[in-house]
């Protein structure tokens, strides 16, 4: 699957998933520290956020349970592990504001895009979220699905 363009940016992987099970607050553009494979993967379009969060640990922030393949053209030295940790590059201030979000107020980091910028690094979206409960989930469904309804009633009446 290859990367999908998107106002200068080339998407790789995306949560849909997010916007479906959380309430997304405060969302922050952060860079990933990568090895070369990682990038070369990332390059043809494989990678998978959906089951994947971020954490503060050690002073710092991790991308935790993302999946990027090994890259199929380097040999078998110079491979990556597909599920490891990976730092996401913030200033301290951000990662002391989201760390405070999560302690006081039971908050998660969820990764929303993983894309390439204009500049083509590797960069990632992630969102501050609140866990929705399932009254929630279908008010939100039924939100979505009046406006669909209204949309088409708009168009046939012209």
């Amino acid at each position: 699957m290859a990367a999908k363009k998107d106002d200068g940016r080339r998407i790789v992987a995306e949560n849909r998933q997010a916007r479906h099970e959380y309430f997304l607050t405060d969302m922050l553009e952060a860079g990933l520290q990568l090895t070369g494979t990682e990038v070369k993967s990332l390059r043809k379009g494989q990678a998978n956020i959906a089951e994947s969060y971020a954490s503060v640990e050690d002073g710092g922030l991790w991308l935790i349970n993302s999946y990027i393949p090994e890259y199929q053209g380097a040999g078998r030295f110079f491979q990556h592990e597909p599920r490891r940790k990976r730092r996401l590059l913030l200033h301290a201030k951000e990662i002391h504001k989201l760390a405070i979000a999560v302690e006081r107020q039971g908050m998660t980091m969820v990764p929303l895009e993983l894309y390439f910028n204009e500049r083509g690094i590797a960069k990632l979206k992630i969102a501050l979220a609140q866990g929705k409960k399932l009254h929630d989930k279908r008010e939100s469904e039924k939100k979505r699905d009046w406006n669909r309804e209204k949309a088409r009633i708009m168009r046939e009446k012209g």
